[in-house]
């Protein structure tokens, strides 16, 4: 046990991490030149083409130094918030971390929050400036910003570039040296840590643990603590770029466990796995379940297709543990499911999979965050969706999500950042200046407003160079009402949202100019309005397309024309009452994108 090394890379998005893994993955020949590509770890399409790490990669490698051979267990984790749940079970199954710091832009948010998620798990920390070879490296300056954060010697720093494999021995070299061996012992029972899962469509359930203490042989039968259910080890093994079997894996390895489970209700991330005759006496502790922070409902394009999309969620769920889902009707779109996410990045990607791994065409609806109403006789609701708001006058009052966000920007555009924040109801907590141009922005504001488009506005006004993590603090009390969309009188329940008032009237406004444009147009006129309640606040008219009726009326008495135009305006109007509306799907979308 004392050759093995646990670590995983953390850092801020596009700091350097998976190109980082390759060149470790490169010296220590864990992949052949001709397996080899860029982000090898990434092995999801969207992955590469969005130059993102979406789920985190385990692998392991065989260094050798001064004689010795020692085995490294490398988990590779994402850098954007959203996916910060990954990184918090990757950190879970590892004794330290390298942290990765880019030298030409800095320390940023994301940097601070794993780097503070990594320290409470009691990790050695190996710090890493990576990209030395560009220009624009600082690497003075981001050194001192390191010492301050990490509080270790100047002399600890790595110089790296993984670019050009500068450092790159160095690093192994201290990953062995700095970090220690995993803690547990082979003769206890047996306790393992699923830290992830996937589904193989002919192995059935494939589950990656970390084994804490004990050996788990070929064959053995195993019991999953909290579901109770048992199985037999059919295969076992560790990670290399391929599953690699193995007639036994002992304490402190990470590797994978197959058992023929077909239900994926059966596996949850976060068990522990143990002996069916010597069990151990608890399972692993340590591992929160995750709070989803945005809501939003998933719908079959066919209601026909209602099952087959509940079983591609649950797959889907195996792999991303972070997604959590329940049933739910709208009038408008059918049986569907309401589906809780860390974030919309994490919704876009949750949706492009289900559309690209499992064939499924789904209609998303306008995401919102999860609020608490208290009515007039003391009972508390939460409310995942407008519809489940209860009527105005037994409402007492309306409760929402807070966070505390910090904002780390270049000096010059504190200005344009702040009224950004303040617009979005944000109160400033703290101004700190991490050195002579960099600050680092702590505000308070609602959930609610930075679940659409905060993300994006802040990079446009930033112009790249600020970053941003935010954490959960508690409920407050809110100014909201339920904004609903009426076509023709009739409400459109999955366009509803609950919003903030100051904020809804304009927002009304631009869902009706929006839908106007979206909307085709149909043989009657369709109005469209937002409503708060019984009041209307906006209202926009689609025309209808017209067959010029009068075209053989030339000369004559204009009685004439108005007799066949009265007679078309009838038929219209009948026609407005058996008509329906269709919404496009592309409207559901409009929504989140309104500017």
């Amino acid at each position: 046990m004392d050759k093995i090394r646990n670590f995983c890379i953390i850092a801020h998005i596009d700091h350097g991490k998976s190109t980082l893994a390759d060149r470790l993955l490169e010296r220590t020949h864990t992949i052949s030149e001709r397996d080899f590509q860029a982000q090898v770890l990434d092995d999801m399409d969207l992955e590469r083409e969005r130059g993102i790490t979406i789920k985190s990669h385990a692998i392991q490698m065989e260094y050798e130094q001064d004689g010795e051979r020692y085995c490294l267990n490398l988990i590779d984790t994402p850098g954007h918030v959203d996916f910060s749940y990954e990184v918090s079970r990757s950190i879970a199954a590892c004794e330290g971390a390298l942290l990765v710091v880019d030298a030409s832009q800095g320390i940023q948010a994301q940097t601070i929050s794993n780097l503070y998620m990594a320290l409470d798990h009691n990790l050695e920390i190996i710090p890493v400036l990576n990209k030395m070879d560009m220009i624009s490296a600082m690497p003075e300056e981001v050194k001192d910003d390191i010492v301050d954060l990490v509080g270790c010697d100047r002399s600890a720093i790595i110089e790296a570039s993984a670019k050009t494999g500068m450092g790159i021995d160095t690093i192994l070299s201290e990953i062995v040296r700095r970090i220690p061996p995993p803690a547990g012992s082979p003769d206890e029972p047996l306790q393992a840590l699923i830290f992830d899962s996937i589904f193989n469509s002919f192995r059935g359930i494939i589950a990656y643990i970390k084994i804490i203490n004990g050996t788990l042989n070929r064959g053995d039968k195993v019991k999953f603590v909290n579901t109770g259910h048992e199985y037999n080890a059919e295969e076992i093994g560790v990670l290399k770029l391929r599953q690699d079997p193995r007639e036994v894996i002992g304490a402190g390895d990470v590797g994978y466990i197959i058992s023929g489970i077909k239900t994926s209700s059966e596996v949850k991330v976060g068990d522990t796995i143990t002996h069916v005759k010597n069990p151990c006496d608890k399972a692993i502790s340590g591992f929160e379940d995750v709070k989803p922070m945005v809501f939003a409902g998933i719908y079959p394009v066919d209601a026909d297709d209602y099952e087959d999309l509940r079983i591609s969620i649950e797959k889907l769920q195996l792999n991303d543990a972070s997604l959590s889902f329940i049933p739910e009707s709208s009038a408008a779109l059918g049986f569907g499911f309401r589906c809780g996410f860390l974030g919309l990045l994490h919704m876009e990607i949750i949706q492009e999979r289900l559309d690209r791994e499992f064939d499924m065409d789904v209609i998303t609806t306008v995401p919102n965050v999860s609020f608490k109403a208290f009515t007039t006789k003391g009972e508390e609701i939460d409310v995942h969706n407008p519809s489940g708001l209860p009527p105005v006058n037994h409402i007492e009052r309306i409760e929402e999500p807070y966070i505390i966000a910090q904002v780390i920007t270049l000096s010059e555009y504190v200005g344009s950042i702040m009224n950004l924040c303040i617009d979005r109801r944000g109160t400033l907590k703290n101004q700190v200046y991490l050195s002579r141009d960099r600050v680092e922005l702590t505000f308070e504001m609602p959930l609610a407003e930075i679940v659409f488009d905060f993300y994006d506005k802040l990079k446009s006004i930033s112009k790249g160079y600020a970053s941003f993590d935010y954490y959960y603090t508690a409920y407050q009390k809110a100014d909201l009402v339920r904004l609903d969309i009426l076509l023709n009188g009739e409400m459109v329940d999955a366009l509803s949202t609950l919003i903030y008032r100051g904020h809804a009237y304009e927002f009304g406004r631009k869902m009706c100019i929006k839908l106007k444009e979206l909307i085709p147009r149909q043989q009657f006129d369709i109005a469209i309005q937002a409503a708060i309640g019984a009041k209307i606040i906006s209202r926009e008219t689609v025309k209808a397309v017209r067959k010029d009726v009068t075209a053989k009326c030339y000369g004559g008495d204009i009685t004439r024309k108005r007799k066949l135009l009265e007679k078309q305006k009838k038929g219209k109007k009948r026609m407005r009452q058996v008509g329906n509306v269709e919404v496009p799907q592309q409207a559901f979308l409009a929504v989140l994108k309104l500017d």
